[in-house]
């Protein structure tokens, strides 16, 4: 698998693989402070046609519940053009919250981003 472009500007990473669309966040504490410019991008994302989406949240130490609201309404808006956002790279407590809000119920989630690009074949 090559990447066939890449975007960057100080928290996020754009990798295209084929039609599969990672987004890196490069924050080790994902907020408040970030949530609505991920926000924006991830609705880019969407509006270009990008409806195979993996967030990779490897270096994220700690997620909030506005960055998770994020990834949610984001979620909800790819599913309802036949697509999905798909999660990667939980460190313990990014971890522990997805289990204490039930959310790794809502997401799929995988170890590494090769076995999350190749959920979508």
């Amino acid at each position: 698998m090559n990447k066939e472009g890449t975007d960057k500007n100080m928290f996020f990473v754009s990798e295209e693989y084929g039609d599969v669309l990672v987004e890196v966040v490069e924050l080790n504490r994902a907020t408040l402070n970030e949530a609505d410019e991920f926000k924006q991008r991830l609705t880019e994302d969407i509006n270009n046609g990008y409806k195979k989406i993996i967030a990779d949240l490897s270096a994220c130490e700690f997620i909030d519940s506005t960055f998770l609201g994020t990834l949610v309404i984001s979620l909800k808006k790819v599913t309802s053009l036949g697509g999905d956002l798909r999660l990667v790279g939980f460190k313990p407590a990014v971890h522990s919250m997805f289990e204490l809000t039930r959310m790794y119920r809502v997401f799929e989630t995988f170890n590494t981003k090769k076995d999350a690009i190749n959920s979508f074949k």
